[in-house]
């Protein structure tokens, strides 16, 4: 060995023991892992879940729902024509059921005037108003079922009237001709007959029925409400068409059984039943 090897050697530090090494390279790895660790933060973790996030909820509100429902449809009140009320009272009137009894019991009312008639089916009759103190007298004479001054008609012929509106107006008008009523009159008191008809004379369900249907047939009918019915001239009717009863006229019959009619178009309230009864 010469000085240079020598010297070398003298300043050359001895190799590391094995289990040095080791525990050197055990560090160096564990050093490596920590910088690792902290390159990836739970803050930039965090970053990244939030911005796929986002992400998704982009792609989701894209996505169209459901169409909206549609609005609610409006109520629409219904138009009724004046044929359409009386002809729905006719079907109304076939389905009733005819009543019984030994009277027929007819009340008109006007303003604070009420008077009644009770008839029995051969003709007998007891009247009350105001002035009887609720005492219903019986009348001095028999007399028939009053339709239009027509002072032949008795229950029976009531019963056997036809129950169609064109043979009911001819049988109405047959009648009127014989009682002297002029041609030029005829038209409205075979109105007024049909409106007897309806109101107050004891007519059979499809009588009734009939009357109703030629009363609608009449030119110039037209409703005021559901309930109310101008008829030609004037005249006003008042009735449930649901049940097919006449609750109202502006016509109605006096004492000798003639048509007095309301100046002004007012109704009279009528109404007309049979009953087993007489006021004490």
């Amino acid at each position: 060995m010469n000085d240079l090897e020598s010297l070398r050697t003298a300043l050359l530090p001895d190799e590391p023991a094995q289990d040095v090494v080791d525990r050197s390279r055990h560090r160096l790895r564990n050093h490596a892992l920590g910088r690792r660790r902290k390159r990836v933060s739970p803050l930039v973790v965090g970053t990244g879940l939030v911005a796929a996030a986002a992400a998704v909820a982009a792609v989701v509100a894209t996505v169209p729902g459901p169409p909206a429902p549609p609005p609610p449809p409006q109520a629409v009140a219904p138009v009724y024509t004046g044929p359409q009320v009386l002809l729905a009272a006719a079907t109304a009137a076939e389905r009733t059921q005819v009543g019984t009894g030994k009277y027929w019991h007819t009340t008109t009312k006007v303003g604070k005037a009420t008077w009644e008639y009770w008839t029995t089916t051969d003709g007998q009759e007891w009247y009350r108003d105001e002035n009887r103190h609720g005492k219903a007298e019986l009348m001095p004479r028999a007399r028939p079922i009053r339709i239009n001054g027509d002072d032949d008609v008795t229950l029976s012929t009531i019963l056997a009237l036809p129950p169609d509106p064109a043979a009911l107006r001819t049988w109405l008008t047959d009648g009127l001709t014989r009682h002297g009523v002029p041609a030029n009159q005829l038209g409205f008191a075979v109105l007024d007959g049909l409106i007897d008809l309806v109101s107050t004379v004891p007519a059979p369900p499809a009588v009734r029925a009939a009357a109703f249907r030629a009363i609608a047939a009449y030119p110039g009918v037209h409703a005021l409400d559901d309930r109310s019915v101008r008829l030609p001239g004037g005249g006003r009717l008042v009735v449930d068409p649901a049940t097919g009863r006449v609750d109202s006229s502006s016509v109605f019959l006096d004492w000798t059984g003639k048509p007095v009619h309301n100046a002004n178009g007012d109704t009279y309230a009528v109404s007309g039943e049979w009953t087993d009864d007489l006021p004490k």
